[in-house]
């Protein structure tokens, strides 16, 4: 028996993403009385594999088929559930990401394991399995009890921080047998963005909503975003009238982010929006209304107009940054 976790690399690089997986299925591992194997999808050089065993995964499968090169749902479930059945996984966890929410169904039919999307804490109990996780848009925490004898979890970014454990991973080629399998996906080109820290990883955020007044009063966020090595954000309002890129809009119909620092100036905090960004670990609001939503979910918040409060920020950063 053992837990199995999926660790997406990207260009054969694994992010902070995966380690922060491994470390919460370390801590799963330890509740259940087992050890960690981490399956790795696609061209990734044995030196980084090994890293992750400074997380708490004890053995890495290396599934370097040449089929796997780009994502592919069918073929992916088929590998992690083929690893699954190797290493006789109770557990098995993925990220809540677009790639996790895209295969842990997948993995729930073919495994017949119980699912819980998007969870937010260790389980507080193994037997009977009971895990907490989000639910009304991040307004309350739900407590799901999984019945069945293998379970599958989706951990929310950003929710688990990264524990270091100093130990090694032993690292084995898996092939998952998948010879009369039909690759459906195959990748005609790839355009990737460069020069711009992507939303989904970043750190720290700086965010604009329709308080900002005009598409041309967005050079104060992008300096201090400059300044503090953040991505940009809007609301989906400044999106909708073309001030910002699609790409830029968080929220419920947007991209979810939970970075550990979230800057919203001039967001009022509709219910869409702060489903989108709950998960941040600080949230900092400046909006001109007293009685905006905004401030309910924010740890800190300052009544004033952004125009006004963003140089005197960005003033101070600067001055501190010098010393």
């Amino acid at each position: 028996m053992s837990v199995l976790v999926y660790t997406e690399n990207w260009d054969g690089k694994f992010k902070k993403l995966s380690f922060e997986l491994v470390s919460y299925a370390s801590k799963v591992a330890s509740m259940l009385g087992t050890s960690v194997t981490a399956i790795s999808i696609g061209k990734v050089e044995d030196a980084e594999l090994a890293k992750l065993g400074n997380y708490g995964a004890s053995l890495v499968l290396s599934a370097d088929d040449g089929k796997a090169g780009g994502l592919d749902n069918q073929l992916y479930t088929s590998i992690i559930a083929a690893a699954a059945e190797k290493r006789g996984a109770r557990a098995i966890i993925l990220s809540h990401n677009n790639t996790g929410k895209a295969l842990a169904p997948r993995l729930s039919v073919k495994l017949k394991a119980g699912l819980a999307p998007g969870v937010t804490a260790l389980p507080e109990s193994a037997d009977p399995f009971i895990v907490t996780k989000k639910v009304f848009s991040g307004k309350a925490f739900g407590r799901v009890k999984i019945n069945s004898e293998k379970v599958i979890l989706t951990l929310a970014q950003n929710s688990f921080e990264l524990i270091e454990t100093g130990g090694t991973a032993s690292v084995e080629s898996f092939d998952a047998g998948l010879a009369d399998i039909a690759v459906q996906t195959s990748i005609k080109d790839v355009q990737k963005q460069t020069g711009k820290i992507l939303l989904t990883d970043a750190e720290t955020v700086v965010s604009g909503g329709r308080g900002m007044k005009s598409g041309d009063h967005w050079q104060p966020l992008e300096e201090l975003a400059d300044l503090l090595g953040a991505a940009l954000a809007c609301s989906r309002p400044v999106s909708d009238e073309g001030w910002r890129p699609h790409d830029e809009h968080t929220g419920q119909t947007g991209k979810i982010i939970a970075p550990n620092l979230y800057l919203a100036f001039g967001i009022s905090g509709a219910i869409q929006h702060l489903a989108g960004v709950s998960s941040s670990k600080v949230i900092v609001a400046v909006n001109t209304d007293k009685d905006a939503p905004i401030f309910e979910a924010a740890d800190y918040g300052i009544i004033g107009d952004a125009a006004r409060v963003l140089p005197e920020l960005i003033k101070e950063i600067k001055t501190a940054k010098a010393q």
